[in-house]
């Protein structure tokens, strides 16, 4: 047993508050921290903070603590100690330099004791000094705002049955982890609360105890026969492990179970690898951590979810691999949701995913595992991109100095490929739209184009792969992704590279002309597009689009990058390239000539004729950018919406004279196609000045310079932070439909709302119904009431439904 030592304790908990108080400096390579602080149902009036770091700052080399999940609190001789110690944030292999394989040959001996990943929450539980069992999910405690059960509230009702099965008692529990100074570990695994997407029978369903760590600063663990006769004596599940004693046997065990994504006859996600480990041969070994996931057949599950989820909604299902599998698996449900109206609505609201696809898999009398073996062996590719020669959109993401355009001349050059630059497009009503035009035009006599813009924000990539798609609906989009995060890691050397490059390139630009504008204010620009930056990310909906991400380093040569998207197009894509792959001398001339030939004969001012003084540009002050907001709002994922909307009127089973504004809007496409929560407009600052000031006050914290209002650059929407939004009720007249919403904080956040209902419009009948009317239906509804003779209509949605939204602001042009 290993005792907290209380001035180590002392001194990391300071270290944290200071993280969590100060604010980030602009280009400052620092980390911070989220501290949040939760009351403990139960105890002598005790309540515990809870520290959350920012995933990519586990990659960084000064942080007090590696921890992933941290909880401290006050004891009674007012001295602070750890209460909960998750462990430290481990990695994928090949995922950060300390999991290449190399250096987990250098610097970690065995034994290596290989654990299964099992496919549920984590749970911590540990003891506090008035005998209370403190259980945690990552990084909170006790229930939720919005009165649903929480992980946390799940997890210990799970622990009492756990310990009641061997005749003892969360508080027998409490003591016996605090008088060892230890947390439990587990994995609460159980699809009656919430479904993942490896399935847990009643049977199987449970806390499976993985871990038991000191609460220490430094990560300690105990080995797993320790944790498994801690399991037996507490009455937990034990997640199985099994010991390897060289690194050789390790490799050669995980290459054989990824080959079918299973092990023991059983589908799992991988392993985590624990072991010990050194840096470079100094100092003694510590415990470590690393995990080796298997692709599949994880992601051919996840694509059937995602690909159904798109039937129900009515869209295209995008198949990226399996293909002849997944159109019998999406045959198969197609067939169920007609049997059955009902499954869509449990459907999008994650229940019954895995009794679909189950059933599927009996139904062909086959496991997941097997059907990845077959594919293989019969050298089916599982690729939707096997025969693929044409239609394909290339889409940097990038900022500005990347390299983007001279990447685009080398494919040009090579093989002749057709060439969109938004900077060529003239004047600026709808841009956007005229942009993707270009490219569908190209498309005509061009196999692939390159849609040449920075699409730095996911805004710009879902609008050009929606708007090609109208057109072409068949074709394949390719993301080009500069990597920018983490940035706390990346941005410095970024910045001097690209400053570097911008400068070096004097005018020749279309629209960052370095020597004209100076030097000032050329990195004004640079560093809004560096700040607002999004990375390619495809389980947000508006990336999911992209067939293939190919990742490249904003740092290298355009000739490394160059040969880095030729090989992997030709992997992706193996016929595009009619085997003709080009040499080493090839990608060597194609780049020399987009360098030295590539000059700028049309250059113009972003203005568009809008600043018609010969003066230069002013740049606007904050106060003068918040002049031009609009308003304040949560932004919703629109597929979420529709999704939800679409399950509350089941085919044929609701009644017409209710759903009669709902078919409407669908047939005549009213509605919206984004969806948000208006916090407070414009109109609404005199009634509400202190949630106006509290907006402001925040927007103007987290924007940076910006370039002149006639600029694009000054239009672009930072974001204020995420809100959670809970859905309860869906109410409707004979003119407007809209959502009846909570907001719920997060964390120390909270979002107010200058509405007396908070609420998403979903659609207005006709265009002179304007979306400000549903403050009038709502408050008519809360006088009047839903009925046939008040005219309003309304359904309570089914379940808890909370999604995150992303606060910002809309500007006025």
């Amino acid at each position: 047993m290993v005792q907290q030592d209380v001035q180590e304790v002392t001194q990391l908990v300071h270290s944290l508050e200071a993280a969590s108080n100060k604010k980030k400096q602009p280009g400052k390579k620092t980390f911070s921290c989220k501290k949040s602080t939760f009351p403990v149902a139960g105890s002598d009036n005790i309540s515990v903070d809870s520290w959350r770091f920012q995933d990519w700052d586990y990659k960084r080399d000064d942080m007090p603590t590696y921890a992933r999940g941290l909880f401290t609190t006050i004891n009674r001789n007012n001295q602070h100690e750890i209460a909960v110690r998750g462990y430290d944030k481990f990695f994928n292999v090949e995922e950060v330099n300390l999991t290449r394989w190399r250096n987990i040959e250098n610097n970690t001996k065995g034994p290596y004791e290989l654990s299964v990943k099992e496919n549920g929450c984590i749970i911590f539980m540990s003891g506090l000094e008035d005998g209370t069992l403190l259980v945690c999910s990552k990084h909170s405690t006790g229930v939720r705002a919005d009165a649903a059960v929480s992980h946390a509230v799940a997890g210990e009702n799970w622990a009492k049955q756990h310990v009641a099965s061997v005749g003892k008692t969360v508080e027998d529990l409490a003591r016996a982890l605090r008088s060892a100074n230890l947390t439990a570990v587990g994995e609460l695994c159980d699809d009656c609360f919430e479904e993942h997407v490896l399935a847990y029978n009643e049977e199987a369903a449970g806390i499976y105890l993985h871990g038991l760590n000191y609460n220490l600063p430094e990560f300690a663990t105990l080995p797993g026969p320790k944790v498994h006769r801690f399991a037996d004596e507490w009455g937990f599940k034990k997640a199985q492990y099994l010991m390897k004693d060289s690194l050789p046997e390790v490799k050669c065990f995980l290459e054989r179970c990824a080959e079918t994504g299973s092990w023991d006859g059983r589908d799992t996600e991988g392993f985590v690898i624990r072991c010990q480990m050194r840096e470079g041969n100094v100092g003694p070994y510590r415990d470590w951590f690393f995990k080796y996931k298997f692709e599949e057949p994880y992601l051919m599950y996840r694509q059937w979810r995602e690909a159904t989820k798109a039937m129900i909604g009515g869209r295209q299902p995008k198949i990226k691999k399996h293909v002849k599998i997944t159109e019998e698996y999406l045959q198969y449900a197609k067939k169920r949701l007609i049997d059955n109206p009902q499954l869509a609505k449990q459907y999008n609201l994650n229940h019954g995913i895995i009794a679909m696809r189950d059933g599927f898999l009996k139904e062909r009398g086959l496991k997941g595992s097997e059907i990845i073996a077959m594919e293989s062996a019969q050298g089916e590719s599982t690729s939707s991109n096997a025969n693929v020669t044409q239609d394909i959109v290339l889409v940097p993401v990038a900022s500005i100095g990347c390299g983007k355009t001279t990447l685009a001349l080398g494919l040009v050059k090579l093989f002749g490929w057709g060439h969109v630059q938004n900077d060529n497009i003239q004047g600026q009503k709808n841009r956007p739209k005229r942009f993707a035009q270009e490219v569908n035009n190209a498309l005509a006599t061009h196999r692939v184009v390159i849609a040449d813009r920075n699409n730095h924000q996911r805004r710009e990539r879902k609008q050009i792969i929606d708007d090609v798609q109208r057109v072409i609906p068949n074709a394949k989009f390719v993301a080009l992704h500069y990597v920018h995060e983490p940035k706390q890691v990346l941005l410095n050397d970024i910045r001097q590279v690209t400053q570097g490059r911008v400068l070096e390139r004097g005018d020749n630009h279309q629209t960052i002309q370095a020597s004209t504008k100076g030097r000032d204010s050329l990195i004004a620009i640079m560093e809004g597009f560096l700040h607002r930056f999004e990375a390619v990310n495809t389980d947000y909906d508006a990336d999911y689009g992209f067939d293939e991400v190919i990742d490249l380093d904003v740092t290298a040569s355009s000739r490394e990058n160059l040969e880095k998207v030729v090989s992997a197009l030709h992997s992706s894509f193996p016929k595009l390239m009619n085997g003709q792959m080009p040499t080493s001398h090839d990608l060597d001339n194609a780049i020399d000539e987009a360098m030295k030939n590539y000059t700028v004969d049309t250059k113009h001012d972003l203005s568009f004729g809008n600043n018609r003084s010969s003066k230069p540009a002013v740049r606007e002050n904050p106060d003068q950018l918040v002049k031009r907001i609009e308003y304040f709002n949560i932004s919703l994922k629109p597929f979420e919406i529709n999704n939800l909307l679409t399950s509350l009127f089941p085919p044929s089973t609701y009644p017409p004279e209710k759903a009669k504004l709902y078919k409407h809007l669908q047939n005549s496409r009213r509605i919206q196609p984004s969806f948000h929560v208006t916090l407070i407009h414009r109109a609404s600052q005199q009634a509400h000045p202190d949630i106006w000031s509290h907006y402001t006050n925040l927007y103007k914290n987290v924007i940076q310079p910006q370039p002149d209002s006639t600029n694009d650059y000054a239009l672009e929407t930072p974001t204020l932070g995420t809100a959670r939004v809970r859905i309860e009720r869906l109410v409707w007249d004979d003119r407007i439909m809209a959502f009846v919403v909570r907001i719920s904080p997060q964390g120390e956040e909270s979002w107010p709302c200058a509405n007396e209902i908070p609420h998403i419009t979903v659609g207005t009948a006709s265009p002179g119904v304007k979306p400000k009317e549903s403050n009038d239906l709502l408050k008519r509804w809360l006088e009047v009431g839903a009925s046939e003779e008040t005219g309003i209509w309304e359904i309570e949605v089914p379940s808890v439904i909370v999604y995150e939204g992303s606060v910002g602001e809309v500007m006025r042009r």
